[in-house]
């Protein structure tokens, strides 16, 4: 099989139609008609089926679409492994999933080092669904990503980045915690609760749950920032990680307390897939996260 026609499948696969793939990969309507009429019979299947404007792939092509990428992605590591890669002279665009409790503290000093040593490099740090991450990675869609500790296959390779802990938020001025909370105070408050689902627990309360203890999450919202917000002007508390605590919570002047549970902190991994493991432009890429991650302060006082 012409490996061309595998590449327009991907393309036609991704764009949604014949003209959108056509400009894609700068070739002409027939050209791109033509190699899918050579697809469909030497696979036995339409691949795809008119929906709209649009063409929709088939059950068949939907199969099919993620061993192709995979060995594509394959084929492109390792030409490029034969290359140098010149970060200097570089113009390329790396993609970083990242959380947003990592971004603010880690992209200044990220881009300044990049900035530095690829000049013509670009970064686009994105937010994704830890359900899609060994996808992204494996098809070559994000380059490298961090996160906390997740349950990935073996082919998702990972180090450990940064260790955190869990604080907690409390305006000054309430009038019970001053200074310090223990866990029955703890308990006693009324708490927000920052996350990106629509419902289910946050990691403290896991914690929580496994000593037997539960709490009251009075509001739930989504980011970090506003949590901060109501804190100052309420008595609810909040707890996060205490690196971006230190970032989020200078507007407000609220207190930052230590947990009053002894338990796991909430460390940063960096992922990345087996199939880059040697490419030059993602081991660069890697070693700038990490140079950048160790020259970090401890704190962002």
């Amino acid at each position: 099989m012409d490996l061309n026609l595998l590449v327009v499948l991907d393309a036609i696969f991704t764009e949604g139609g014949i003209t959108q793939a056509a400009a894609k990969l700068n070739l002409t309507q027939p050209a791109v008609s033509h190699a899918l009429a050579r697809l469909r019979d030497l696979l036995g299947d339409p691949l795809f089926v008119r929906a709209g404007r649009g063409l929709t792939p088939t059950p068949f092509a939907r199969n099919l679409i993620h061993p192709v990428r995979e060995s594509l992605r394959g084929l492109e590591i390792a030409l490029s492994e034969a290359a140098h890669f010149d970060p200097a002279n570089s113009r390329r665009r790396f993609v970083l999933g990242i959380r947003d409790v990592l971004e603010a503290r880690i992209l200044p000093a990220l881009l300044h080092r990049i900035t530095e040593e690829a000049p013509g490099v670009d970064l686009s740090a994105i937010h994704i669904d830890r359900r899609e991450l060994e996808g992204e990675l494996a098809a070559g869609r994000v380059d490298a990503a961090l996160d906390i500790w997740l349950g990935l296959p073996e082919r998702i390779h990972r180090r450990l980045m940064m260790e955190d802990r869990f604080i907690v938020v409390v305006r000054n001025g309430h009038p019970r915690v001053r200074g310090r909370i223990d866990l029955d105070g703890y308990l006693a408050e009324q708490h927000v609760l920052v996350s990106a689902r629509t419902s289910g627990p946050g990691l403290e309360d896991l914690e929580l749950t496994r000593l037997g203890h539960s709490r009251h999450v009075r509001l739930r919202c989504q980011h970090y920032f506003a949590g901060c917000r109501v804190v100052s002007q309420t008595d609810l508390i909040l707890t996060m990680t205490e690196h971006y605590a230190r970032i989020t919570n200078r507007p407000f002047a609220n207190q930052i307390l230590p947990f009053p549970v002894e338990g796991p902190g909430l460390d940063a991994y960096l992922y990345w897939h087996a199939n880059v493991e040697t490419d030059p432009a993602n081991l660069w890429l890697r070693r700038v996260i990490a140079e950048t991650m160790a020259s970090l302060p401890t704190r962002d006082l």
